[in-house]
């Protein structure tokens, strides 16, 4: 290391030549995050080809509707993952604060009548053109961006009052109330658990989020208790005790997970995604692929879910370390949003959470989420061409004594 380091000291290195500006940053993103999304991308293209065909069909529309339409959300959300190399994180960091009101403004803007379009009993959306754009999804980042620049700016604060911690809570618990208005409890859990996964990772106490987290259960467990969410909740308890009424979408589930034992039965040859299983390409894409690909898929899925959460809590330190705070709350955030929606996707097709509408990241069909995903995950490469670009060593290393030779 020493040896490199006299080494791009010497005139006319590359890296002087970088540092002059006499030659272009090379820009080379990181492998460890864009190759398992890459991955899962491809994954989800095979497995929303293979899960929409029936689906498509008994709606009237080609068979590769669905597919279409999943790839062409791929192609808008990668093209605006690209854009962002050119937005440095410091415009982001400048934009954070309106963050807060254009969030509630958003999530209020889809109760409006004529604006908000309902589907299966829920105003989550806002139809654009010929698309319909779940707002929440844009709301989960802006939720992230927000909060980066608050605990840039408040963490000391944020380490030792307990009011400090209290802010970032109270806004989320308002999010969550217009969520649950709407209703969608998924995303309402998931933004609160962002904010309080990034509250504590930004130094605050145990002891107040603990007391926050106290407060909260109340609400929730309130919530909890409109007569279809505790329909899911006893379903969910003991799905076979009503398998083709409450329990019918975890049976069937359960069912396919069964069906592919080790290896799958093959690609295309599910046969709960035939109109069985409710929503196989969206909510329920696990299940089809845990059926299609077996244990060996579920457990290559899975692993790649947690190289790509790791390696973007990585960059996150990387950003921490240094002196990048607000890059390294964004990647905080982006690691904890991938990894609890992957969670609760998951445990839902598994049997293991009640059932609600979030969608597997990177793999299921859902044009927002799709859109947003690939916009995060192109926010966390400009992190780490920004860190590359400024020649940021990721480890402290000693300076050497006064006369000493390297």
């Amino acid at each position: 290391m020493r040896k490199m380091t006299a080494a791009m000291k010497q005139p006319g290195s590359r890296n002087q030549a970088f540092q002059a500006g006499s030659m272009p940053v090379p820009c080379r993103p990181d492998a460890w995050v864009l190759l398992p999304a890459l991955l899962l991308l491809s994954i989800g293209i095979v497995m929303v080809g293979s899960a929409s065909i029936a689906v498509a069909e008994g709606q009237g529309a080609s068979p590769y509707h669905y597919l279409f339409r999943h790839l062409v959300f791929i192609t808008a959300g990668v093209t605006l993952a690209l854009s962002l190399k050119v937005i440095p994180i410091a415009f982001l960091e400048r934009i954070s604060r309106p963050m807060l009101a254009m969030s509630v403004l958003l999530l209020l803007l889809v109760l409006i009548p004529g604006i908000g379009h309902t589907v299966n009993g829920s105003t989550r959306w806002i139809r654009l053109g010929f698309v319909n754009f779940q707002v929440v999804e844009a709301v989960k980042l802006m939720v992230i961006i927000y909060l980066a620049g608050y605990l840039s700016r408040k963490a000391q604060f944020v380490q030792s009052r307990f009011f400090d911690t209290l802010k970032p809570l109270i806004f989320a618990g308002l999010l969550s109330a217009i969520l649950l208005i709407q209703p969608d409890m998924g995303s309402a859990a998931v933004i609160t658990a962002i904010v309080a996964g990034m509250v504590w990772l930004a130094g605050a106490a145990w002891r107040h989020i603990f007391v926050l987290g106290m407060l909260t259960l109340p609400a929730f467990a309130f919530a909890a208790m409109e007569p279809y969410r505790l329909r899911r909740i006893v379903s969910f308890m003991d799905p076979w005790a009503d398998p083709y009424a409450s329990g019918f979408q975890l049976t069937q589930a359960l069912i396919a997970v069964g069906r592919g034992e080790l290896f799958g039965v093959g690609i295309g040859a599910s046969i709960q995604k035939l109109f069985y299983l409710p929503e196989a390409h969206t909510d329920f894409i696990f299940a089809v692929l845990a059926e299609e690909f077996g244990l060996f898929g579920v457990v290559a899925v899975l692993v790649l879910f947690l190289l790509l959460v790791t390696r973007i809590m990585i960059i996150g330190i990387m950003a921490h370390r240094n002196d990048k705070p607000f890059a390294g709350f964004i990647a905080y955030g982006i690691g904890l949003w991938l990894g609890l929606q992957a969670v609760v996707s998951v445990g839902v097709n598994l049997g293991v959470l009640p059932t609600k509408g979030l969608t597997l990241p990177l793999i299921s069909s859902g044009g927002s989420s799709m859109l947003m995903t690939l916009v995060a995950i192109g926010i966390v490469l400009r992190i780490k061409y920004e860190m590359d670009r400024d020649n940021v060593v990721y480890y402290r290393r000693k300076k050497p004594a006064p006369g000493a030779v390297e």
